[in-house]
């Protein structure tokens, strides 16, 4: 402490104490919050040889009396009450076993620093703050029952799809098995029931459609997405390997594309036909090192708004996922359906 402060320490009134007929029970004259003269109550005694010194309560604010004061000091000597340093480690403690409780909430904090912050993340968040944390946030895995999820699932069913609700029950089981493999919670006694999801779905255009697709392609002004949609068209490239293609990897030489990272996890080589080939050659080539690159140059990691923008403009359904349906389609039976 430095001289000054030491000094205005030392030339700080002492505030008179006032005894009361109770042995212990003292008061000194201060001020209500409104400016109106109030006692403040203190008691003293002694516990495990240590003299203590608490305050009881202010006189108005509290409702406090020297006989309220004196039971107090009682049931505290006798140990039937927590002085009020030990009523606040308590307090402290409860707190800390509160917040380290392996909630559900808890394991979502905790999974959350663990994991990059991409698209991903983020649909993940949606899914915990809009679906799971009003059920289960606050439960601990041990509170977690078979009608709890049921009930839950039942109640999504009815208006999301059953691969919606199969994506938030999932989330629930990752952060569950990150629980565990983190030692924060033990497992469930029983197995999550998912959704039975039909993953058949149609999605071939008509000639009608297709036509309608390439004219929307052709009118689009995006640079990139109008030809991610030919290329997977064309080649039945998977949109990651699609959003992973650099310029390097294709051969326009030899007549070849390679694939460093399809969903096999293995590089492979197909073959790079006329309609790929007139479609790399055309297209408007960056800085980047990659042919469809996102943002800054870097690796794509969506084309989703651009994609459904030409998807609206030819009319096709809702549910119609472009790169994955045009994929399947053999190039040369396209061409020859809509020329």
């Amino acid at each position: 402490m430095g001289n000054k402060k030491f000094k205005e320490v030392l030339e700080m009134p002492i505030l008179k104490r006032f005894k009361t007929k109770y042995p212990g029970v003292f008061f000194i004259e201060g001020s209500s919050i409104v400016g109106k003269p109030e006692k403040i109550y203190y008691i003293r005694y002694r516990k495990s040889g240590k003299m203590i010194e608490e305050k009881a309560g202010r006189q108005f604010q509290d409702d406090m009396t020297p006989a309220k004061a004196a039971g107090m000091r009682a049931d505290k000597v006798e140990g039937a009450k927590q002085t009020n340093a030990e009523e606040r480690q308590e307090k402290k403690t409860l707190e800390e076993q509160e917040n380290n409780k392996p909630t559900i909430e808890r394991l979502w904090e905790e999974y959350s620093k663990q994991r990059p912050h991409n698209l991903n993340y983020h649909k993940d968040r949606v899914r915990y703050e809009k679906y799971l944390a009003p059920h289960f946030s606050k439960k601990e895995t041990c509170e977690i029952f078979p009608l709890d999820v049921d009930r839950v699932r039942l109640k999504y069913l009815k208006t999301l799809s059953p691969q919606t609700v199969k994506h938030i029950l999932a989330l629930l089981k990752r952060l569950i098995g990150f629980g565990i493999k983190k030692a924060l919670c033990p497992p469930l006694p029983f197995v999550i029931e998912m959704p039975k999801v039909d993953n058949i779905k149609d999605d071939a255009l008509s000639e009608d459609q297709l036509k309608t697709l390439f004219k929307a392609i052709e009118e689009d002004t995006d640079p990139h997405a109008g030809n991610m949609m030919l290329i997977a068209l064309f080649t039945g490239i998977r949109r990651g390997s699609i959003f992973n293609l650099k310029w390097s990897d294709i051969d326009f030489e030899r007549g070849f594309i390679t694939l460093r990272d399809p969903k096999s996890g293995k590089d492979d080589i197909i073959p790079l036909n006329d309609q790929a080939r007139a479609v790399f050659e055309s297209h408007t080539k960056s800085k980047s090192e990659y042919v469809f690159p996102g943002r800054n140059g870097e690796k794509r990691t969506n084309a989703q708004k651009a994609i459904n923008k030409i998807k609206k403009a030819a009319g096709l359904p809702k549910e119609t996922r472009p790169l994955h349906s045009l994929r399947h389609y053999v190039e040369s039976d396209i061409m020859g359906r809509v020329a």
